[in-house]
């Protein structure tokens, strides 16, 4: 009875661990170039108990000999879904789209009281005024935008207007001419690897350093010749490919199964007071 309980209190709690993720889903369905994530469960360690020692006894069975008891379910991994999110025009001339789904925008993410090189494919940008003569290329959150030199992207305050030119470049219109600014911009090869660093940012995980992966395997920089692979529209933003339907239908799902393995617990917890109170 004991082993029920705890085949339903491990799987309660990876319950929870998915609903967390649903949760954050639906929090950010209108948050510009979020990445949906998805849990994928995994069977638990199972134990094989031989209940008949002796295998003469066995001879013509036909089910398998003795019982697999299992410890319950477990979140073997959350993916993140790099789908790309529907397009919306804005007209706005600090609004991009990297139009390649595995490219992201380079963002210098400075909460918790650090900074750390992150990627985001939103590329609803903004301006902060440094000064009279200078303002930052920031995102909506005021985290500064990246060149190709992991520096953040500094504009004249007199500029006029701006563009995108082949390869990733920001033309940006002054008085007295024009500058030209490499975007910074990475290609994500294998997405699994990243973990959220809240809203749409991601990033390698805290634990890098301690796993066996070279991280030119993951994600790869866009520089030289390889930013001729970048194509960057002006605009248009990116919204966010959570299906809202499909992350209400999978919460009533996990709540059902968080209700069925409390009512499971409930049930051992009956048998058991019936056992005990046997004379």
């Amino acid at each position: 009875m004991n082993r029920i309980m705890n085949v339903a209190t491990n799987t309660m709690a990876q319950l929870q661990q998915h609903l967390d993720v649903i949760s954050h889903n639906v929090a950010n369905v209108d948050t510009n170039g979020y990445k949906a994530q998805n849990a994928r469960f995994s069977e638990m360690l199972v134990q094989q108990f031989d209940n008949q020692k002796n295998p003469a006894n066995e001879i013509g069975r036909l089910t398998p000999n003795g019982l697999r008891l299992g410890v319950g379910a477990g979140i073997g991994q959350i993916q993140m879904n790099t789908s790309q999110g529907a397009l919306q025009s804005t007209g706005r001339s600090l609004d991009f789209i990297l139009q390649n789904q595995t490219h992201y925008f380079k963002v210098l993410n400075q909460s918790g009281g650090q900074s750390e090189v992150n990627y985001s494919r939103s590329g609803a940008f903004y301006l902060s005024p440094l000064n009279d003569d200078t303002a930052m290329l920031t995102d909506a959150n005021g985290n500064p935008i990246l060149n190709s030199d992991d520096q953040p992207i500094t504009i004249p305050g007199d500029a006029t207007s701006f563009y995108p030119d082949q390869n990733g470049v920001l033309v940006v219109e002054t008085p007295r001419g024009q500058e030209r600014i490499e975007l910074g911009v990475v290609s994500i090869q294998k997405p699994q690897f990243l973990e959220s660093k809240g809203g749409n940012l991601v990033g390698l995980p805290t634990n890098f350093n301690q796993l066996d992966v070279d991280a030119n395997t993951i994600l790869t920089d866009l520089n030289g010749a390889n930013r001729a692979e970048i194509s960057v529209k002006q605009g248009f933003i990116e919204k966010s490919n959570v299906d809202l339907s499909k992350e209400l239908t999978d919460m009533i799902n996990v709540q059902r199964s968080y209700q069925f393995q409390a009512r499971t617990i409930s049930m051992a917890d009956q048998m058991m007071g019936l056992v005990n109170g046997i004379r």
